[in-house]
């Protein structure tokens, strides 16, 4: 399986920039804290949250190194095409995000736990809950 080259580099910040303008107005003020609800009507980049690489769990960081070494990985339906049915990351093409299973120890299946990439650079976006909610990976913490 082919997974489709990532823009040149443009940095973390850049890369939430990004999202930010490619998906749409953001709210004017967003609740901290590790849980967010996202009520608003039709999600919106700003639905999206972020997560420091550091605070990932290590099955994340094994997830993340097997994307950059291009495998193999673990489960065939790892390096698919995302849809993005939910609608909470930014629109775009069909084909532009990939998903990788992040393994959830004693689940006796895939568990919830996803890597869902774009193709800009640094733009890893990481759901402990199945697509509900994601969170940005900033790579600079």
């Amino acid at each position: 399986m082919r997974i489709p080259p990532r823009i040149a580099k443009i940095g973390a910040l850049g890369a939430l920039a990004s999202t930010l303008l490619i998906g749409g107005p953001a709210l004017a003020s967003v609740a901290p804290g590790p849980s967010v609800a996202h009520t608003q009507a039709a999600p919106s980049a700003a639905a999206v949250g972020d997560i420091c690489y550091t605070a990932l769990p290590s099955e994340a960081h094994d997830t993340l190194d097997l994307i950059e070494a291009g495998g193999p990985y673990p489960y065939p339906q790892d390096g698919t095409v995302f849809q993005n049915r939910e609608g909470i990351l930014p629109d775009q093409d069909a084909g532009y995000y990939h998903e990788y299973t992040v393994k959830t120890p004693g689940s006796p299946d895939r568990g919830a736990r996803r890597i869902v990439t774009g193709e800009a650079a640094e733009e890893d976006y990481y759901t402990a809950d199945h697509y509900d909610s994601f969170d940005l990976v900033d790579y600079s913490c």
